[in-house]
């Protein structure tokens, strides 16, 4: 974990109110992992006074300015514009000053070689997914299911496919790809594929749905979660859940910035997920 007070590279709009920024990060891709995250502080001046959380899309490297000098380190997120803080991040441009804490929590699990596996992304959930499919397509066979409630909400699909993962979209409307819910897929590819493993992060009812369907299959699951931060290092205690064997004379909570934001499936109390008040299906930045 490292602070940077660094640049904007660019910062361009890919989609209808989706973004993607490029922050100049020395020394950031030796530690980050797939499903890692970073907090951001989008300007000096207050408000807003706290940092926001933003999954890690990609990390890579430019070509030097000129010869003699080190290739430029870049670390890319994808935000998609919902409150006060995207906002004013939707106005910045290259060159602009920013702060970044990062990387932070844990991230997935990339297990077996020899097992299948497949990645399941719902909207701007996506993003923690790129990482681990790069790391997953040299080892293993790899299918992502992308789902969103309409194209609009399809993004990257091209940087995936150029991983060689086999990629299939949906849509609520039918606008891009297959017309229903993207978990209406991935039945049918575990009934498919059934010793597949599974890895989602997604809006809190997609979760839930993956996780029954992998529950009743007992499929191992994995999931990121999304949730309001306010230190990203577990110090404030904002973004808590309940984990698995929670009770009120027993209370059993797990910290999204430190213990996660990925958990194992059977680590969390699915039954109460959700009902924390930092809670929200994506962050509401």
């Amino acid at each position: 974990m490292k602070n940077y007070k660094t640049i904007i590279l660019s910062n361009q709009e890919i989609s209808p109110g989706y973004y993607r920024m490029r922050l100049l990060t020395p020394g950031f891709s030796e530690s980050a992992r797939p499903g890692q995250f970073l907090m951001m502080r989008v300007q000096q001046s207050l408000p807003p006074l706290l940092r926001r959380p933003f999954g890690i899309f990609r990390t890579g490297f430019l070509p030097a300015d000129c010869d003699g000098m080190p290739p430029k380190e870049y670390t890319e997120i994808l935000y998609k514009v919902v409150g006060r803080g995207t906002n004013i991040m939707a106005d910045l441009h290259r060159g602009d000053k920013v702060e970044v804490l990062g990387p932070l929590g844990r991230g997935f699990d990339v297990g077996d070689p020899g097992e299948e596996k497949i990645l399941v992304g719902g909207g701007i959930g996506l993003v923690p997914l790129y990482m681990l499919a790069e790391s997953l397509s040299a080892r293993s066979k790899v299918r992502l299911l992308m789902g969103g409630r309409n194209r609009d909400d399809i993004l990257a699909v091209t940087e995936f496919e150029r991983l060689g993962v086999e990629t299939y979209v949906s849509t609520d409307d039918g606008s891009l790809g297959e017309e229903g819910l993207v978990t209406q897929v991935l039945e049918r590819k575990l009934d498919k594929f059934p010793s597949s493993s599974v890895y989602a992060c997604g809006p809190m009812p997609m979760l839930d749905a993956v996780y029954r369907i992998c529950h009743r299959r007992q499929v191992p699951l994995q999931v990121s979660l999304e949730a309001l931060m306010a230190c990203g290092v577990g110090a404030c205690l904002g973004c808590v859940v309940k984990g698995a064997g929670h009770a009120e004379d027993n209370p059993r909570y797990l910290c999204t910035c430190k213990q996660g934001p990925v958990f194992r499936a059977e680590q969390l109390d699915w039954s109460r997920l959700g009902e924390e008040p930092g809670y929200c299906e994506g962050c509401k930045s």
